[in-house]
């Protein structure tokens, strides 16, 4: 699931559900549907699972504070495997600082890496059909897909 978070700078959290915890990347500009568009994900702290759901405002708290919204939601499959194409699981993927995966979500459908290169990781497009790079859904689909609402409404509601 990936949700738009409007903590000290607006940013997408996406996650990965990976032995009974959420593995999160802060990913600033949010996914590109862009295969040469290398993106800057920082890995964050792990969510429990019941956050996945989460929207609302956040006063000062553990999370960050600011407004949340459920920008996408669907599932993963761990693409990750090794030089002799054997599988490599999802929590040893990230270990190893390299863990391709599909999404299917409402919004994001196709593969992507996260690659850690040095403190931080990048968010890549993996060039397949789902790819569009004259397409910005952070801009064309700016709603979330639980509430209908955008960041800045969930912001006004409280």
């Amino acid at each position: 699931m990936v949700q738009l978070h409007d903590a000290r700078r607006l940013h997408y959290d996406v996650r990965l559900e990976v032995d009974g915890v959420l593995k999160s990347w802060a990913v600033p500009r949010g996914p590109s549907l862009d295969p040469t568009v290398k993106r800057l994900a920082v890995f964050t702290t792990d969510h429990e699972l019941e956050y996945a759901g989460f929207e609302g405002v956040h006063p000062d708290s553990q999370y960050g504070s600011g407004a949340v919204i459920v920008w996408d939601a669907g599932v993963f499959t761990n693409l990750t495997r090794d030089k002799q194409h054997k599988p490599i699981p999802a929590a040893e993927a990230i270990e190893n600082g390299h863990i391709k995966f599909r999404l299917h979500g409402i919004k994001l459908n196709g593969a992507w890496a996260f690659s850690k290169t040095g403190e931080d990781w990048l968010m890549v497009k993996v060039r397949d059909a789902e790819a569009a790079p004259d397409l910005d859904l952070t801009v064309s689909e700016p709603r979330s897909v639980l509430s209908g609402l955008t960041i800045e409404e969930m912001a006004a509601s409280v």
